[in-house]
């Protein structure tokens, strides 16, 4: 089983953020969507989720995880060090919510937008659900 990210495909640090995550995940464990896509669309609607949100989703075994928690599980099956970031979730959700809100509100004033969604390295498009 793997964990499906949804992402802002338009969005600067997003795609930064992708690419990092695909850099780290040497097993192959995450597939992607954007969240602008049609299976994107689709999955929020079945997770009963509204299609402007200002998050990224993790959906993994059956759950779904958004802001600070999506994030955490992620690096929870990266390989290296990164892992170890699991540790910050003894911090309690709405104070790892309130530093994820203030940097996705502001994201494409700090990183900036793209017009359209990233397009993946051939080796890299078997892993993008859309």
């Amino acid at each position: 089983m793997s964990g499906i990210i949804l992402f802002d495909g338009e969005c600067n640090f997003c795609n930064q953020s992708l690419q990092f995550i695909i850099k780290r995940d040497r097993n192959g464990y995450f597939k992607f969507a954007s969240l602008q896509s049609e299976i994107g669309k689709s999955l929020l609607e079945q997770l009963g989720l509204t299609q402007d949100m200002n998050s990224f989703v993790l959906i993994k075994n059956n759950q779904c995880y958004q802001k600070s928690s999506a994030a955490l599980h992620v690096c929870r099956n990266l390989n290296g060090a990164w892992k170890f970031l699991w540790l910050f979730c003894v911090i309690p959700t709405p104070i790892r919510d309130f530093i994820y809100n203030v940097i996705a509100i502001n994201r494409y004033r700090w990183f900036g937008q793209r017009g359209s969604c990233m397009v993946p390295s051939v080796e890299d498009q078997k892993r993008f659900l859309d």
